[in-house]
């Protein structure tokens, strides 16, 4: 659920919420494009087309909220637009072409950013405390952090305002207090924390070199694991480290994979980062799971339709959202490979025991 100078992300076209209770895209094709819900909590995943009198726009952006209402932006004129959408009864009405019958569409808006000049705004990642929602707004020289939902102010309210371009957003408890960005000042990239219940206090929180970019991929708030990308080690790498950790962080020889974005950590590993299992997606369309305590990754073939996306369980089940014309809405399980066991090492046979040579046999010389 993840640009210009920093970090070339590639964003999944399905986003969960931290609960993996829901998810939300922006389904159709073309100018016939409408919000869909996914509801991922009960026994069989099924899906909610959301769509209005008008459709949507291609750039328009999607994310879910825990109480199963889903939050659009839009470029609107001037503007970027925020609202909520919700089924609230039958649909008679008309509706985007290619939707399919569906419940009416409720709205409900909540404001909107001016588009100034060269400012480019995008959703965050969904807050782990499901009712937040907030948006990233990149201008020339400084970046402000807007919440968008979850507050009792009319309107967008400013939670944090920091120098400098930013990207990325990756969340580092389960409160939605600490936000983690890629912010680019003096031409290095350097990932720092915001607490955005201070008023966006900034501290550092990856600095590998005085002279690398240092961006912040994904984070475990139990266990601590962290997903980095740095160019450290000379070129960029993926590597992984702990928060709060003395210990370096490492850049495994098995992670040297081309164009590999993990998008998924397993939770509830508590203070074992070894143990985590971490998905990525290789290549646009690959699959491949790792641990930090394995030395190897494993490369398996993905599911038909599947949405580059997915999310683990805390008993380590990786699901996987997946939609073809058989089946619109669906999930397959995966489960991490048990590691196999390390090579054994045999030693040498030990010599024969010396014979006595006969003295006919002996040497002489």
């Amino acid at each position: 659920m993840t640009v210009c100078a920093t970090e070339m992300t590639t964003t999944a076209p399905l986003t969960i919420t931290t609960d993996g209770a829901y998810a939300a895209r922006l389904a159709g094709e073309g100018e016939a494009r409408y919000p869909e819900r996914w509801t991922l909590g009960g026994p069989e995943p099924y899906a909610v087309p959301l769509p209005l009198a008008q459709p949507e726009e291609a750039d328009s952006e999607v994310l879910p909220l825990a109480d199963g209402r889903v939050l659009i932006h839009r470029r609107v004129a001037d503007r970027h637009a925020f609202a909520l959408l919700y089924p609230s009864g039958t649909y008679t009405g008309p509706r985007a072409a290619g939707s399919g019958a569906g419940p009416r569409t409720g709205e409900l808006g909540l404001g909107g950013i001016d588009a100034e000049e060269g400012l480019r705004v995008r959703l965050l990642p969904p807050c782990p405390d499901g009712s937040a929602a907030y948006a990233l707004a990149v201008g020339d020289e400084e970046t402000t952090v807007w919440q968008v939902a979850g507050h009792a102010s009319d309107g967008p309210r400013r939670a944090a305002v920091l120098p400098g371009r930013c990207s990325g957003g990756v969340w580092l408890d389960r409160a939605g207090r600490l936000l983690s960005l890629d912010r680019e000042q003096d031409g290095r990239v350097k990932a720092v924390a915001v607490d955005l219940t201070r008023g966006g206090v900034v501290t550092p929180l990856l600095q590998i070199a005085e002279d690398s970019d240092d961006r912040l991929l994904m984070a475990a708030p139990d266990s601590g694991l962290l997903l980095i990308r740095s160019d450290a080690p000379g070129e960029p790498r993926l590597g992984w480290g702990v928060l709060g950790s003395a210990r370096p962080v490492r850049f495994p020889e098995c992670l040297r994979l081309e164009d590999a974005h993990p998008f998924a950590v397993q939770p509830g590993q508590v203070l074992m980062p070894e143990t985590c299992g971490v998905a990525l997606r290789v290549g646009g369309a690959g699959l491949a799971l790792w641990r930090p305590a394995d030395r190897y990754v494993f490369r398996l073939g993905a599911p038909a339709g599947w949405l580059g996306t997915g999310l683990w369980t805390p008993e380590g089940r990786l699901r996987l959202p997946y939609s073809t014309p058989e089946v619109p809405c669906g999930t397959v399980g995966l489960s991490q490979p048990a590691a196999p066991p390390p090579p054994v090492h045999v030693d040498p046979p030990p010599k024969p025991a010396a014979r006595p040579v006969p003295l006919r046999e002996a040497p002489l010389g």
